[in-house]
Parts: C-alpha cells; structure tokens; sequence
C-alpha cells in the first residue's frame, strides 16, 4: 500500500491540475501514509482525520492534520483557515460516510476553480462480476460506480472527468472529478458507463441474480469445509480481515471448522472473530502451523502473501 500511495502521489503531481503553488487535502489521511509524500516535498498539505490518536501519529511524522468528521462546515473552516484546495484526495474513505451529501457539498466548496476531487474506493462492477460479497459489511456504506458518482457530484456542480482501474482491495476504481466544462473528459468515463449498462448494474435484476451467486457460493464453501472436517483434515485462517467477519458470519462458520486465524495486527491478538468467537493468534506462531488447509480471508492480497508464505507451500 505505501508503494500504492506513492504511485497515486506520483500521478497527482505529474497531472495538470496544479497551480504553481499547489494546496492538497486528504480526507482520511490515517497516519499519513501518503500525505507524507507531498509534506516530504515541501507541498502546502492539510490531512483531515477524524481518530485522534492516529491523527496525532500523522503530525509527528510532519504531515499537518486536524481531527474532524468533514462536512460542509467544516469545508468553511478550512476555506478560512487554509484557503481552496488543488486537489481533494481520498482512498477507501468516501465509502464509510453515510453523511456523503454534505461532504460532497463541502468538497465542491473548497475545491478551487480549477480544482480536482481524487478518490478511489472498492467498485461495484467488481464486486458483482467476483461475487465478492465479502466487500459489504459495517463501514462500508456504499459501493460506487460510475453512474452512482457522476450522479451524486453532479448535484453539486463537479463532473466525472476520469476513470481509472486499480487492483487494490480486490478490484477499486479511482474517480477524478472537476468543476463541470473545467476539464476535457477521458475517453474511460463513457467506457466505463456504457461497460456497467452492459453488466447491468442499472437493472434490479442483476443484484438479485447477485443474491442467488452469493447463496451459491456460500453452500459450495460450506460444502468444502464440512468435507475436509469430515476427512479429518484442520483448517486454519490467515488474515483476520472484515471481510473474514462478514464471511464468517453469513455463513455461520463456527470454530468446529475454522479452528484459529493467524493475523499480523498486534491489537488483534488474543482476541476472537466477531460473531463467530473463533480465537486470533499471533502471526509468528504461523510457522508452527502443521495443518494442510488454510483459508487466505484476505484474498485481495493473495500475490503478496503467498509470494511470502512459499516456505508453508512446500
């Protein structure tokens, strides 16, 4: 992900949609994990994040942040305190606001003239051709497309200018909004609206077909592990991710099939899935691990982890 953001930093300030004295805002910035890359090179950045303490972990590291939930007043604070942006940035955070009104109201406030709104989050086509229901759970409070986007900035004076693919979370879409007529628009806006008439996300029946993949998929799984319990084989998880919660808990797999998950996060250790209460152990008593099946719940990152677990293949 730091190599992601560094990437996504890149393609901002190589873009033409910075004045010569460029001001960048984030919402969601975390610890600062890609505003650093712009406060390391002198840009005038601000990071908004509402969790103080992690907040506080951005600050330390030079990236300046304000802890707030951001909306239209807040949008005013800035304007005052700060001035207009150049760019308003943010990755796999637009989804989890269920106030999106007025942040989108707030946005189109603070963005200068020639301004543009950045962001990237899971996206719908994805989760329907994957059938990866695991993408719906608690903070995610929306699952955007292209039409959902163009529509909701559109009451707000900002146009979808752009699409562009990304491989992260299991399959997002970065969105690059403007003032409307500021910006000649790419060739992929129109790809990509008339790729989702296509799939049919503007149709109720392609999501209850959805409905009826994802009970699918749930008996084939369930099928799976009550098989490899019934031949006597152990199964573990890797990855104590929300997705992991939201399988988990729709299909009712209890501890008598998944014994443990192994989980890199220290704060997670000790404790136990929600709902279901299997136990979360310490990544590095992994190495340990005698069982012949495990179950990668983050397989949105199955390239990295097994690049890294080629020792437990053999």
């Amino acid at each position: 992900m730091k190599k992601h953001f560094y990437n996504f930093y890149q393609s901002i300030i190589n873009s033409n949609y910075l004045s010569d004295d460029p001001f960048i805002i984030e919402l969601g910035c975390n610890d600062g994990i890609m505003l650093e890359n712009f406060a390391n090179n002198n840009f005038k950045h601000l990071g908004i994040e509402p969790s103080k303490n992690v907040a506080i972990e951005a600050n330390k590291k030079g990236v300046r942040t304000i802890s707030d939930f951001f909306d239209n007043s807040v949008a005013n604070k800035i304007i005052a305190n700060f001035g207009q942006a150049d760019c308003f940035i943010s990755a796999n955070v637009m989804c989890h606001i269920p106030n999106i009104l007025s942040v989108a109201e707030g946005i189109s406030k603070v963005l200068k003239t020639t301004g543009v709104l950045i962001f990237e989050d899971p996206y719908l086509g994805d989760v329907i051709e994957k059938t990866s229901y695991d993408q719906i759970y608690d903070e995610h409070v929306f699952l955007f497309s292209a039409h959902s986007v163009q529509y909701l900035f559109s009451n707000y004076n900002l146009e979808l200018i752009n699409l562009e693919p990304q491989v992260t979370h299991g399959g997002s879409m970065r969105y690059t909004l403007a003032h409307k007529g500021m910006y000649e628009i790419n060739p992929n806006v129109n790809k990509y609206l008339d790729k989702e008439k296509q799939q049919g996300l503007d149709k109720v029946e392609t999501f209850h077909n959805f409905q009826s993949k994802i009970i699918e998929s749930k008996n084939k799984l369930l099928n799976l592990l009550n098989s490899l319990k019934k031949d006597g084989h152990h199964i573990f998880g890797y990855a104590a991710t929300s997705k992991s919660t939201t399988i988990l808990n729709y299909c009712g797999i209890t501890i008598d099939l998944i014994g443990k998950i192994y989980d890199t996060t220290p704060i997670k250790h000790g404790k136990f899935s929600p709902g279901m209460h299997i136990p979360i152990l310490n990544y590095e008593e992994f190495k340990d691990e005698k069982a012949e099946y495990g179950f990668l719940f983050a397989w949105n990152h199955s390239k990295e982890i097994i690049e890294k677990e080629t020792y437990y293949k053999s």
